[in-house]
């Protein structure tokens, strides 16, 4: 029982250990001493690579204004495009006629052959006329193909006051008269070509 008490007496009356350990001699986790080496360092910032890298969308970005037509638009354009159509077979037809006309006289079997190709393109244009000015007025708020709608209007016009002028000015005094055929051809001629023109800029001017 004396020897417990003599050990503990002696441990407290020992000096006290006051030896430091310096800091950079604190083993690490890298220290070799140990047998598992430290984890490597985590970078501050990740770097992707760049194709996975996400980039700021900063061009501003408008909304399409939606633009309401009637529901007779579509049925309007469709017709107004077969009448389209079928000028040019009719002005090939014209333009035969007409030069046989033009050469044989007003006695020329061709006569009536002329009248009805003159009849159709009336029908035809009148229609194209009334389809075409309905569809600008509806579709007037729509700033895309605009300018292109509008030169194709005027060009197509033109033409039908040419041909009006031909058949109904010049058609009767043509039968009578070298010098008003020749004025009834250049007129028809000058239509045609307006007419051809207005109708390439739809075809083939596809950007505003």
């Amino acid at each position: 029982m004396h020897a417990p008490t003599l050990a503990l007496i002696l441990a407290l009356a020992a000096p006290a250990d006051t030896s430091r350990v310096a800091i950079d001699t604190v083993p690490t986790m890298a220290d070799p001493r140990l047998a598992i080496p430290a984890p490597a360092a985590l970078p501050a910032r990740l770097d992707f690579p760049t194709s996975l890298r996400i980039v700021q969308d900063t061009t501003p970005r408008h909304r399409r204004k939606s633009i309401e037509v009637s529901e007779w638009y579509e049925r309007r354009l469709r017709i107004h495009r077969y009448g389209a159509y079928s000028i040019i077979p009719l002005f090939a037809l014209q333009a035969y006629a007409g030069t046989q006309l033009y050469n044989d006289g007003p006695t020329s079997g061709w006569k009536n052959t002329h009248r009805f190709g003159a009849t159709a393109l009336a029908t035809v244009f009148t229609v194209n006329t009334v389809t075409g000015a309905w569809n600008l007025w509806d579709s007037r708020s729509v700033t895309q193909g605009r300018t292109k709608r509008y030169l194709h209007t005027l060009f197509m016009l033109a033409s039908d006051a040419g041909f009006t002028y031909a058949g109904v000015r010049l058609s009767e005094q043509a039968e009578n008269s070298a010098d008003k055929r020749r004025e009834h051809r250049a007129w028809a001629y000058g239509s045609m070509a307006s007419a051809l023109v207005g109708s390439g800029i739809m075809v083939i001017w596809r950007k505003d």
